[in-house]
């Protein structure tokens, strides 16, 4: 490629330096701006990356009005994805933005037509579809050997975990736990099944640990989720079951599964950095006998090929590049995250009403 992809980052705090380093990774791409509302915070990114020639800002307004680019990163705080997103968007500029992809459904679905109406991409940033073992359980699951699925549960969840500055301060965050890391689980369930339409949610949220100064030191400002546990009831009578947790006193909210009438994929909760094979398990059932077996990671019968290891964060700006260049469609399309959005923003609203709600999805037709 002869000319690189001109690239500015809106928002330089913790998250835009993964960002940043997978930008400065591909061949093909150049930072050439960053913003960020804190005045001297974007400056101090760019120098910290050796981008003396990139201008930095102090608004999202101002780099997108002073800056050719092709596309940025959106790495603020959840509350202010929407605007800074929809302001690319409107200006011509292809957005990957951080998850979650918004604090409402309404804001989702705002986004998702702004990108449709600049024909521009709008990705969303969930970098554990890169991981390898969960493209195999993707592919078996998608190729339909469990037969019809009815039941998926989420699990996993962190026994101490709650993270500082704006995840945990409700005008910024929007959400915790659930903003935080609970719409990857929701994706991780979610996606392999093609994203089925929620319709209907009962849930409760709690706060009992980031309330207690025991436990949290900010507790007098604690002010978001810190576990939340939900009953989805989605189309196709599939049923969805999720938890998460930032805190807890217990080493797992269970295994991820995918339960089918033809068989059952089961990841064991454990901590695992390489994704081991031993993790996730099939189960079904051959002339009337039960088979329970491991998924293995496959490779290619060229005896040439060789692994090439990378880092998911890499591949999600990687892919987002690429996409750009190539002309394809958003690698996570806001279209299908906006379920995940849905199914947040009911989990929200039901643990505020203590009783089950609708799902409603916005029309995004333009």
């Amino acid at each position: 490629m002869g000319k690189k992809l001109r690239i500015g980052v809106i928002g330089t705090g913790g998250i835009a330096h993964p960002h940043a380093r997978g930008y400065m990774s591909h061949a093909d791409a150049e930072i050439v701006g960053a913003a960020d509302i804190v005045p001297g915070k974007a400056r101090a990114f760019l120098d910290e990356f050796g981008l003396a020639g990139a201008k930095a800002f102090d608004s999202a307004e101002e780099l997108i009005r002073n800056v050719e680019m092709d596309g940025v990163s959106v790495c603020t705080y959840n509350t202010t994805h929407a605007e800074c997103a929809i302001a690319a968007l409107e200006a011509g500029i292809h957005v990957l933005c951080e998850k979650p992809m918004s604090f409402t459904v309404a804001e989702a679905a705002d986004m998702v037509r702004a990108s449709r109406r600049a024909k521009k991409i709008l990705t969303i940033g969930f970098q554990p579809r890169y991981d390898r073992m969960r493209r195999k359980v993707d592919e078996l699951i998608g190729s339909g050997a469990l037969g019809k699925v009815y039941y998926i549960q989420s699990g996993g969840g962190r026994r101490r975990g709650i993270p500082g500055g704006t995840f945990v301060d409700k005008a910024k965050a929007g959400y915790g736990c659930l903003g935080d890391i609970g719409c990857y689980s929701i994706d991780e369930c979610l996606h392999a099944v093609k994203y089925p339409r929620p319709l209907t949610v009962s849930a409760v949220a709690t706060d009992y640990f980031g309330k207690n100064p025991k436990y949290w030191p900010g507790a007098d400002d604690f002010d978001v989720d810190d576990f939340s546990v939900a009953l989805v009831r989605m189309e196709n009578d599939v049923t969805f079951v999720f938890k998460q947790s930032w805190a807890m006193h217990a080493d797992s909210l269970g295994d991820t599964l995918w339960l089918g009438t033809e068989g059952a994929v089961k990841i064991k909760n454990g901590y695992d950095a390489g994704s081991a094979p031993s993790r996730v398990m099939y189960y079904t059932d051959v002339n009337g006998m039960n088979v329970d077996s491991f998924v293995l990671p496959s490779v290619p019968f060229d005896s040439t090929w060789e692994p090439r290891y990378s880092d998911m964060f890499d591949m999600k700006v990687w892919d987002f590049c690429d996409a750009i260049i190539e002309g394809r469609p958003a690698p996570v399309p806001g279209e299908e995250i906006l379920y995940n959005q849905a199914i947040c923003d009911g989990i929200y609203r039901s643990s505020k009403l203590k009783k089950e709600v609708e799902i409603e999805i916005p029309d995004i037709s333009v």
